[in-house]
């Protein structure tokens, strides 16, 4: 079944060789970039910072991309490079609908932040007290794993898509055509889980001071289901009604159970392990609260820039969410918070980024956002290689440098 939702942990780079793409490794400090002062609306031209950096994430492999860059006061610029479908001569659309992977992961965790701050849910609740009997076995206790440990990923619950590509078949391209119209429930995904043991277990004394972090789908899977007992209604819903519709984010969506990315949009394409061509990805069910959501670079700005300048959160909640742990599978100095991670990318002195991104079937999500919400980038990338680890980290490594270029 391919199913995946979002950054790939070591498990994955054992299985595909694409570890590097999927967990942030290998950032590279790159030099003052210029993203503003341009009339709103300005697409990158040929002679750009931001039109070279995009051509030079394609010179990697990528069959094309397109990123957007933008601040509060209006004023963007744009960049796109390659094409639409291999064997085509159609660029990139400006704007397009993509699958945005485990970039998920920071819209729920702020809708938990907000609930949290109504008082309907606290950090310091267990999963066992909204989630009874789900998460055991094996030595996994749900009294002993906090929302807040969901949330920074320092649970030390498996990871279920290490599960289920544990098996060489489901990383084929007739594994991908065979189920991808399919979809695991987040029950099911929860249930395959707790076949592993955990890593670890929380301290049961005092959980949230827990530092031990290991990037796992399955705590935002879990966070969903939470959002559901809290409220009842499904994440999506609280996402689209607390997120969604306050931004006017309105080409932000969950797609549900269909496997259809909107228009315009471009071919999403996967080197699988042992093969040397591209196939085609872009129909598939992908995922749940961990990396469901569709979106374009223009509707990823407005988000990221809303969250760090507070319009979304608290004082307070903003706070819990860059409260943070080490994270080195997000790169060197990279450290993880609620849904959040930052790293010192702008060099020594400056000011760090925040960012998540995520990786699906076929798209690479790569963005990040000031300190002080004034301006964000985000990025499009519609090629991911688990065949060619070297590639990948290459076209990761190009693809941060460019947003780094435009923000620092």
């Amino acid at each position: 079944m391919a199913r995946f939702g979002g950054r790939m942990t070591k498990a994955w780079a054992l299985t595909a060789g694409a570890g590097v793409l999927a967990t942030g490794a290998a950032m590279v400090v790159a030099p003052q970039g210029t993203a503003f002062g341009l009339p709103h609306g300005s697409d990158g031209g040929a002679e750009s910072s931001l039109q070279r950096d995009a051509e030079a994430v394609v010179e990697t492999g990528a069959t094309g991309l397109t990123v957007e860059v933008g601040d509060a006061e209006g004023n963007t610029e744009r960049a796109r490079a390659g094409v639409a479908e291999l064997g085509g001569e159609q660029p990139v659309p400006w704007s397009p609908y993509y699958r945005i992977g485990s970039d998920t992961k920071t819209f729920v965790s702020t809708v938990l932040l907000q609930l949290v701050d109504e008082g309907k849910v606290s950090l310091s609740d267990t999963v066992e007290r909204w989630l009874p009997g789900v998460v055991t076995g094996e030595g996994n206790d749900g009294s002993r794993v906090t929302v807040e440990n969901l949330l920074r990923q320092t649970s030390g619950l498996a990871n279920y898509t290490d599960v289920v590509f544990s098996d060489p078949e489901a990383l084929t391209p007739e594994g991908h055509h065979e189920g991808r119209f399919a979809r695991m429930t987040a029950e099911e995904t929860v249930a395959l889980a707790m076949t592993q043991p955990p890593g670890w277990l929380p301290d049961a004394e005092d959980p949230a001071g827990e530092t031990r972090w290991a990037y796992s789908n399955t705590n935002y899977v879990l966070a969903g289901m939470i959002i559901e007992q809290v409220t009842g209604h499904v994440w999506e819903q609280e996402v689209h009604d607390r997120i969604i519709a306050p931004l006017g984010l309105d080409h932000t969506l969950s797609p549900g159970t269909s496997p259809y990315v909107p228009q315009p949009t471009a071919h999403g394409y996967v080197q699988f392990p042992g093969q040397e061509e591209l196939t085609d990805t872009t129909l598939g069910t992908d995922a749940g609260a961990d990396g469901a959501l569709i979106s374009t670079p223009d509707d990823m700005n407005t988000f990221l820039r809303a969250l760090l300048d507070g319009t979304l959160l608290s004082e307070e909640r903003l706070a819990d969410m860059r409260r943070t742990v080490p994270a080195p599978e997000f790169g060197e100095g990279a450290e993880y918070g609620l849904g959040l991670a930052r790293a010192p990318r702008c060099g020594e002195g400056e000011p760090e980024l925040w960012f998540h991104g995520g990786t699906s079937f076929g798209t690479a999500s790569e963005g990040a956002v000031t300190e002080d919400g004034s301006a964000a980038a985000s990025s499009a990338i519609f090629t991911v290689r688990f065949g060619d680890p070297e590639r990948n980290a290459a076209q990761s490594e190009a693809a941060r440098e460019m947003v780094d270029n435009a923000l620092c």
